[in-house]
């Protein structure tokens, strides 16, 4: 696996790193805080490189569609102004990050950074041509944003260290990275860069 070099005309999405989606949450992805580490070091390079970094989070009414009473699958999660719906205290966002709140209304479900968002005009407007994306999880909310910026015309790269899967069905994770792969998306290691 190739090192990750960023280059211009790069962004740094970092999807769903909130306390729902970690162990103890409501909704945790096993060994999920795993990956605050890599994820903060992602966060410095953009960061130091003065290339675009996105936070994705799940921001839902305390009804959504997603969750359990209403036929969903999930229990309730990341309900916007609760503390679950806050990212990770251990993150390092840096001040300049651009926030994307998904599936923020009762009727309407997105796993992907990009459904019922502006993100892909956002990153057309500061010249992104491909997206580094890391964060929580594999096999959900990071596949389908892989899946709508392959769809969208970006170039995507991402960083199996910096994500873990839900697998619900064991493997699940890894069909992922294999989806992500046949779409052209290229896995690369951080490598041994000190940030």
């Amino acid at each position: 696996m190739v090192t990750l070099q960023p280059l211009p005309g790069d962004a740094l999405l970092v999807i769903d790193m909130q306390v729902d989606f970690l162990p103890g949450g409501a909704l945790g992805v096993p060994r999920g805080d795993e990956v605050i580490a890599p994820v903060n070091r992602l966060l410095a390079l953009f960061g130091s490189l003065g290339l675009p970094i996105v936070a994705s989070r799940d921001w839902h009414p305390a009804n959504h569609c997603s969750f359990t009473p209403r036929g969903g699958p999930w229990p309730a999660h990341c309900v916007a102004d609760t503390p679950g719906a806050a990212f990770s205290s251990e993150l390092d966002l840096p001040p300049a990050t651009v926030l994307v709140s998904k599936a923020d209304t009762a009727d309407f479900d997105a796993y992907s950074a990009f459904k019922g968002t502006q993100l892909a005009a956002l990153l057309r407007e500061r010249g992104v041509r491909r997206v580094v994306v890391c964060g929580l999880a594999t096999d959900y909310c990071v596949l389908n944003t892989v899946i709508d910026a392959r769809t969208e015309g970006f170039e995507v790269v991402v960083v199996p260290e910096a994500m873990r899967a839900v697998d619900v069905t064991p493997g699940d994770g890894e069909r992922a990275l294999a989806q992500m792969a046949g779409l052209g998306a290229v896995p690369v290691s951080l490598g041994e860069r000190r940030i």
